[in-house]
């Protein structure tokens, strides 16, 4: 490896060490659990997703069952009321997952967030769901963020 190759790969290594895990809450994962999640842009907690942007979800989980669907379930909770929140793809096995999901295994399942314009500036709370085909909670996790201007 020459010196400008090495030089890039400490950089890149600096850069995703620096990046720092969305702080998140289980909301009842039933029959998986969530290890990690990861929002970008997200350099401050809670995160500030401008309206008309889209934010990439990164969520880590281990499922402990086989499944051979999953689907995406998204709510923003305001003032304790869910609401549906309208991702691009609700299928699972089309964000990073490959199918079908076997018990025990680790998976990085990738979303988007968009943040339409019309969205209100507020804070909430944004609880993210993904069911196996029982409709059982591979995750279910909740992660606070602010819709800015």
């Amino acid at each position: 490896m020459d010196l400008r190759t090495g030089f890039i790969v400490l950089c890149s290594l600096m850069a995703f060490t620096c990046a720092e895990p969305v702080k998140f809450t289980d909301c009842g994962s039933s029959v998986g659990k969530a290890s990690e999640v990861d929002i970008s842009p997200c350099p401050h907690q809670p995160c500030q997703l401008h309206k008309g942007q889209s934010y990439s979800v990164n969520v880590t989980f281990t499922s402990n069952v086989e499944s051979k669907t999953s689907k995406a379930v998204v709510h923003g909770v305001i003032a304790g009321v869910p609401i549906p929140f309208p991702i691009p793809i609700e299928d699972g096995c089309k964000s990073g997952i490959e199918c079908p999901i076997q018990t025990q295994q680790s998976y990085h399942y990738v979303n988007q967030l968009p943040v339409k314009a019309e969205y209100p500036s507020i804070k909430l709370v944004v609880e993210w769901e993904l069911r196996d085909d029982t409709s059982s909670d591979l995750f279910c996790i909740r992660f606070p963020v602010q819709i800015v201007s």
